[in-house]
């Protein structure tokens, strides 16, 4: 192919309707797999035939496993050459457990690669101008602002390099999350419960201090009949306090027991571990603990208390997401703050959240917000 006639493949061409079309399932399809991928991405992907109609699709299924063109391919056989590649995250360029995906749709004879979102990781970017110099016509950004909230967890965490943190928490109308006498079960009903229970499977470990360990000994698995593969149980407990018989040591799942360097490292049974972070000004170094997770391949941990934590990752600018679940419920001022000494003194110092959605879950409400917007989101928009 002469250098004019490669440049005239490889320009830019809008998306169809059916691509769009096809990108729509290529993000739900991603979304099937969403908290067993890490330290990947969650890859959604679907060849059309130069009709637009589609041959075969594939997903990300985790470390190990086939990238979702791989498999898209693989399931499409000889009706991959000329088709159109529709995929949610650009094809990779590196050499990893698998071969560069930009090579492998080469040799497929593809046509045409629609994605939507650039990979953000550097080491595997590059995979849309290796196939533009092949003289394929590539299509960026198509449906991003959806593909970007559909692999929302992993995008964040590689663009800091550290795990994305989602607070999740439930609360009274007047944001209390446990009654003067300390009872907070249950101030939320069992629709927004199973909710969690899902979002907390979507993430790679969820969190807890030892103030919360103490009040409510919670387990931190998955129940309500959600499916899913259990995420890591993180507990910091900077004294290494925990009791023997805690509900996190049982071995439904496993489970990092935080203490400050110094400290009396506790007996943990089976598959459990104890990890030394260092202290700051009385406290565990959480951004080493961020470090650290990242490092051991985990891209998202789901805050679930107290109060007092929540804060604390909110004033290091360690909080990226959060989810509300609102009863319609007052408690008072005598009762406990689902968020307790942040230090805002004046308005000026508010944290200003943006907004993702608002929406029924029985008979509360869940809001979803983010402490700075999504690419292409510039400023804060209004529940939807």
């Amino acid at each position: 192919m002469t250098a004019a006639a490669s440049a005239s493949a490889s320009a830019s061409v809008p998306a169809s309707a059916a691509e769009e079309a096809a990108m729509r399932r290529a993000i739900s399809l991603a979304g099937t797999a969403l908290g067993r991928t890490s330290p990947n991405p969650v890859v959604g992907c679907v060849l059309l035939d130069p009709g637009g109609v589609p041959i075969s699709e594939g997903f990300h299924r985790g470390a190990g496993h086939m990238h979702a063109e791989i498999e898209a391919l693989a399931n499409a056989g000889v009706r991959a050459r000329g088709a159109t590649a529709v995929v949610t995250l650009e094809p990779c360029a590196h050499q990893g457990r698998t071969g560069p995906c930009a090579d492998a749709l080469l040799a497929a004879g593809i046509g045409r690669v629609v994605y939507a979102v650039p990979d953000p990781d550097p080491d595997a970017a590059g995979g849309a101008d290796r196939l533009r110099a092949a003289g394929v016509s590539v299509q960026g950004g198509v449906l991003r602002a959806e593909a970007e909230r559909g692999n929302e967890l992993w995008l964040t965490a590689v663009r800091r390099g550290r795990p994305c943190v989602t607070w999740k928490f439930g609360g009274s109308l007047d944001g209390r999350s446990a009654a003067p006498d300390g009872t907070s079960r249950w101030i939320t009903g069992p629709a927004a419960r199973r909710d969690a229970h899902a979002l907390r499977a979507a993430h790679d470990a969820v969190l807890v201090g030892s103030g919360t360990l103490d009040a409510d000994d919670p387990h931190l698995g998955l129940r309500h009949e959600v499916e899913g593969r259990a995420p890591l149980r993180v507990v910091l407990d900077r004294t290494g306090s925990i009791r023997h018989d805690a509900r996190v040591l049982d071995d439904a799942a496993p489970t990092l027991v935080a203490i400050g360097k110094g400290a009396v490292p506790p007996c943990v049974p089976g598959r459990h571990e104890v990890l030394e972070l260092p202290v700051i000004d009385g406290a565990l170094d959480l951004g080493a603990l961020n470090g650290e997770l990242y490092r051991r391949g985990l891209r998202s941990v789901l805050l679930e208390g107290g109060a007092r934590l929540a804060a604390s990752f909110a004033a290091h600018g360690l909080l990226d997401r959060i989810v509300g679940y609102v009863a319609p419920l007052l408690l008072g001022s005598r009762s406990r703050p689902v968020l307790d000494d942040f230090g805002a003194g004046t308005l000026g110092d508010g944290m200003r959240l943006h907004w993702d959605e608002a929406r029924r879950v029985g008979e509360d409400v869940r809001l979803t917000l983010r402490t700075s917007p999504l690419p292409g989101e510039s400023s804060p928009g209004e529940p939807s």
